[in-house]
């Protein structure tokens, strides 16, 4: 059913649903467009809103081939709304479910894509502070790049930072999706440019490997990966482009590359990746997390099944196709973020192989100690049931086979 937003645009249909809202198709005065409502509790909320207009100078400037662009941001009555550019195409983690990894030359082009549109941004004084597969968009009416690429746009600028107000975050609240967020979040400091490189760089080793780099498990294990753990290296991609990786996953925000850096870097990078193939790594087991936080906070069914890629903050949200984002949780403090293994716990292993000390070696070991076992115990009773059968029944010299079957000890 269509529904007027403000007095120049109308939304048709729903195009997808997230945390932060829904995104219609939508037709403007230019022809269609793409509307995204906030929520209703957001748009009610008088701080935000006025924060919503104070951005608008800042997002409607946002002016590049690689960012949906925002035309205008409407506020009228109960709608807070921005009127972006319509993308035919679909998100990057639509095709990631789909073909789980992407071949490192397609990978790489479509990264590059996104740090140029992040260099933009940033040369504009905006941090985008949410990147992710499911904020990044890819142009099926594109011509096709490198490894048959299409396009890539990033989308959802300013959202965050909207959202994120001071009666809304406080100072022991972060903003984001864990598995794709800086350690200097994690700990509390203020995102600047270098939490979108660090993100970004998660990314494309999520496109590369088909999972995280510090992902999976407990929301809290995530982020104190974030900041304790050091990644690990991918089998198969040429040693110019993980050292990018690794300069841009490190944990100070003063070493990583500047997003124009890092565009021009990777795609010096593309020649030498032509013809490889998806990279053939398992994803590391996933291995029971100590849980730092209150149990009232995060409790997990019994039966809630572990997501890779996005972990949802709050507990039984539901999925969509936008994935959950936007959500708070306390910063952890500096002793749950000390300890835990580094870097080596969650080292990717060659296909069908477990890593050592992995919940399927262990189960191995444990399953043969329990036939170990058994096999004693087997020995033992025979050894027992000869035993009494001499004691009770073998000993006297006239004893039948039907006497010594039926013998019952008796006392003396």
């Amino acid at each position: 059913m269509a529904r007027n937003i403000g007095s120049r645009y109308t939304a048709h249909q729903i195009l997808g649903r997230g945390s932060a809202g829904t995104v219609w198709l939508g037709e403007g005065p230019e022809g269609p467009v793409a509307i995204k409502l906030l929520r209703e509790d957001l748009a009610s909320d008088q701080e935000l809103v006025g924060r919503f207009v104070q951005e608008r100078t800042a997002l409607l400037g946002l002016d590049h081939p690689h960012i949906v662009a925002v035309h205008d941001l409407v506020v009228d009555g109960n709608d807070l709304a921005l009127v972006m550019n319509l993308v035919r195409g679909t998100d990057l983690r639509t095709r990631l479910d789909r073909e789980r990894r992407l071949a490192p030359e397609a990978a790489v082009a479509i990264i590059a894509d996104v740090a140029d549109g992040l260099a933009a941004a940033h040369a504009a004084g905006v941090v985008h502070r949410d990147v992710k597969p499911e904020n990044i968009l890819l142009d099926m009416e594109g011509p096709l790049g490198p490894g048959g690429s299409h396009p890539a746009l990033l989308t959802d600028f300013g959202v965050a930072k909207l959202i994120d107000t001071p009666r809304r975050t406080k100072a022991t609240k972060i903003i984001g999706t864990p598995d794709y967020l800086a350690p200097e979040i994690v700990e509390g400091l203020p995102p600047r440019a270098a939490v979108d490189i660090y993100a970004l760089a998660t990314v494309l080793y999520e496109l590369l490997a088909g999972f995280t780099p510090f992902g999976g498990g407990h929301p809290g294990a995530v982020l104190r990966r974030h900041v304790t753990e050091t990644v690990v290296p991918l089998p198969g991609i040429p040693e110019e482009l993980w050292q990018l990786l690794v300069q841009c996953l490190a944990k100070a925000p003063a070493s990583r590359l500047r997003a124009s850096e890092l565009a021009a870097r990777l795609r010096e990078q593309l020649p030498h990746l032509a013809g490889i193939p998806p990279l053939d790594v398992d994803e590391p087991d996933a291995e029971p997390e100590p849980q730092p936080y209150d149990e009232q906070q995060y409790t997990p069914a019994p039966d809630e099944p572990r997501r890779r890629g996005a972990v949802p903050l709050v507990p039984g949200a539901s999925p969509d196709s936008n994935r959950d984002t936007h959500t708070s949780m306390r910063v952890p403090g500096p002793d749950e973020l000390s300890g835990g293994p580094r870097g080596t716990a969650r080292a990717p292993r060659a296909p069908g192989q477990p890593r050592p000390g992995s919940a399927r070696n262990k189960s191995a070991a444990i399953r043969k100690r329990r036939i170990t076992l058994g096999a004693v115990a087997l020995v033992l009773c025979a050894a027992l049931g000869v035993g009494g059968w001499l004691a009770f029944g073998g000993n006297g010299a006239d004893a039948t086979p039907q006497d010594t079957k039926n013998s019952v000890p008796t006392a003396p």
